[in-house]
């Protein structure tokens, strides 16, 4: 199984499209980089984490999921950065291979020594662009694949097909 925890703020710093929603609302880049990752972890079948810093919000740390997307404020006083440390002792395991996205060098270094792999804002970003490129791609093979046309059939022949169909003469 594969893991990869995401810090959320990190993200909407760098990515531009989440840089320009950011500007108008916070609220609305976060939404958008969830949607962004719950797609992200449809195609890939990744379990996804992203925490998100609530560093001078008072109060204790709250979860919740979209679209098999765990989302994670850190609890008051709590950075982003030691919410992933320990989600990195909670999921690692023999079993399951963890990535970290952050551009933060600092804490790239601290998850890479705790055994979890790292990925940069950017490098997800590119990741996604790739995966959007795929499913285009993907669904234009499959259109190809599906029948033209359907046999047209006029109102008379349609009739006597359907009046043969539920066995009437």
């Amino acid at each position: 199984m594969i893991v990869l925890i995401v810090d959320g703020y990190n993200m909407i710093g760098d990515w531009p499209v989440l840089k320009e929603l950011k500007e108008k609302s916070l609220e609305e880049a976060r939404a958008k980089l969830v949607e962004l990752l719950a797609e992200f972890q449809a195609y890939m079948d990744y379990r996804i984490i992203v925490v998100f810093d609530a560093y001078n919000v008072k109060g204790p740390e709250s979860r919740e999921t979209f679209k098999k997307v765990q989302l994670i404020y850190t609890k008051e006083n709590e950075t982003a950065d030691e919410a992933i440390e320990k989600l990195i002792k909670e999921v690692k395991n023999v079993k399951t291979k963890v990535y970290v996205a952050t551009s933060d060098f600092q804490e790239q270094w601290t998850v890479f020594s705790q055994g979890a792999l790292r990925k940069s804002a950017r490098e997800l970003f590119l990741e996604i662009q790739r995966m959007e490129k795929d499913i285009q791609i993907d669904l234009a093979n499959n259109q190809k694949l599906a029948p033209k046309h359907k046999i047209l059939l006029d109102q008379d022949l349609r009739s006597k097909f359907e009046k043969m169909r539920r066995g009437r003469k």
